[in-house]
């Protein structure tokens, strides 16, 4: 057993002290060493793809296309690449459940002799939205509500409803339809005389593939990691007995209680995020209090003298660097942890310092529910263009009446309704409308099953009050 610098741990399981019930040298490097890593050992988790899987490999050349790109990992047949494959879930986070629907992401990294060539994309050949300044505002409805920490119907369905762009993509992944891996975006491939191609690519498994119908994903949907499984061991370490020793107690016969106030709740967090999430405290901050020698809370920088003991740290050190870390240096002007607000009303949330969360606001755009608005003014500043309509419900059609069988319109219907269902009627009303556009059939089969499903809901609701 070594130090992260290599050199021999003789001992791991005892502290350097002053004494049987001294406090801790700094000069113990060994703690220190083990205590700077540990609060540093976790980083922040993707805002997408959180939840992952991966896989080592490599890419093997068995046919010719030096016409189109001169690549030297395309340059002959049979030669061969080493990478690296990454699977995802989308929108989850890290402890969120397989069995959701959702897009899986398709990540694969190529370790080629010019350099490694990253290659991201999902599962789907297309995605939901043309404008890439959507995005934050997209994946904000597909998140928990900043507000209530809980998953909002409304936030999704909405974003649905207001941007056609997205139907097409909203389709597939609401069908019995299972694909294969996709670069998703459009490349440019140049062979060795310049002339360009362009290309997207697309990745279709020799294994075949498979899905659980909705069914099957509720009835496994008790086990989160149902595809992949993880596990972590602790130890738990004790120090000999002394009054100052955190794994014992103080016996009440000998040291009774004394009465000095009440705590009261009474309010539940607004803002699961800025309130709980970015609260820090930190034991060194203990105005008109002073520290005992309790050795989890601190180390002593010298040996104690007999009228000045020079303190350093245990929590004292480690609650303030886990902060520093995971907040940054501005954590105490934080809301929740410093008395001042700012007025920014935008759809911008969470974060390092994130000094207001801007309450109930919706925080995705475009919205119609107490959000953020664009500022109207006469003239438009730069060359900002509007993505426009770009036939959105052309290849929705063609998906719905080509591709889908009866039984796949008809399953494609009802996932919808057990998704939207208990978003606001206003929202579900536009959502009818742009399916609509792609089909009448398709907009009065969505509209007879909402009311069914409402209707039912709202009677089971109704019986299980009596």
């Amino acid at each position: 057993m070594t130090t992260s610098n290599g050199a021999p741990i003789l001992n791991k399981n005892d502290v350097l002290t002053t004494g049987v019930r001294g406090t801790i040298l700094m000069q113990d490097v060994v703690f220190m060493d083990e205590m700077a890593h540990f609060d540093r050992e976790r980083i922040p988790a993707r805002v997408v793809h959180a939840k992952r899987a991966g896989a080592h490999g490599y890419f093997e050349v068995i046919h010719d296309i030096t016409k189109y790109c001169k690549a030297d990992l395309f340059s002959k047949i049979g030669k061969q690449t080493p990478l690296f494959l990454r699977f995802s879930t989308v929108k989850g986070e890290m402890a969120s459940a397989d069995t959701v629907r959702d897009l899986r992401g398709f990540a694969l990294k190529f370790y080629t002799e010019e350099g490694n060539w990253d290659l991201v994309g999902n599962n789907s050949p297309i995605f939901f939205i043309l404008d890439p300044i959507l995005f934050p505002n997209f994946i904000h409805t597909q998140k928990r509500n900043h507000q209530t920490h809980l998953k909002d119907a409304n936030a999704a369905w909405e974003f649905f409803s207001l941007r056609p762009e997205t139907l097409h993509q909203m389709m597939h992944l609401f069908s019995d339809r299972v694909m294969h891996g996709f670069g998703s975006d459009t490349f440019k491939m140049i062979n060795a005389e310049g002339v360009p191609v362009y290309v997207n690519f697309h990745f279709k498994t020799k294994e075949g593939i498979k899905s659980l119908k909705p069914c099957e994903a509720t009835r496994i949907g008790e086990d989160p990691d149902f595809y992949i499984r993880v596990g972590d061991e602790h130890s738990a370490e004790n120090c000999p007995f002394n009054a100052f020793d955190v794994t014992k107690i103080w016996p009440k016969g000998e040291y009774p209680l004394i009465p000095v106030g009440k705590l009261v709740l009474n309010k539940n967090p607004l803002n699961y995020f800025a309130e709980v999430e970015q609260a820090a405290f930190c034991p060194a901050h203990i105005p008109g209090i002073e520290f005992s020698p309790d050795r989890m809370l601190q180390v002593s920088l010298t040996p104690p003298l007999e009228k000045e003991v020079n303190l350093f740290n245990g929590r004292i050190f480690s609650y303030n660097d886990a902060h520093f870390h995971r907040l940054g240096p501005n954590k105490n002007q934080l809301p929740i942890n410093c008395p001042f607000r700012s007025r920014a009303f935008n759809t911008q949330r969470d974060g390092v310092a994130s000094y207001n969360n801007q309450g109930a606001a919706v925080n995705y755009h475009p919205n119609s529910i107490n959000g953020p608005q664009e500022v109207k003014c006469a003239k438009i500043v730069g060359d900002r263009i509007a993505a426009g309509d770009y036939l959105n419900f052309d290849q929705p059609r063609v998906f719905r009446e080509k591709i889908l069988c009866e039984e796949g319109r008809k399953n494609l219907v009802a996932n919808i309704v057990d998704g939207c269902h208990c978003a606001l009627p206003f929202i579900t009303d536009r959502l009818i409308q742009n399916f609509e556009k792609v089909h009448p059939d398709f907009a009065s089969m969505t509209r007879k099953a909402l009311e069914e499903k409402r209707k039912c809901t709202k009677e089971e609701k109704h019986a299980s009050s009596l």
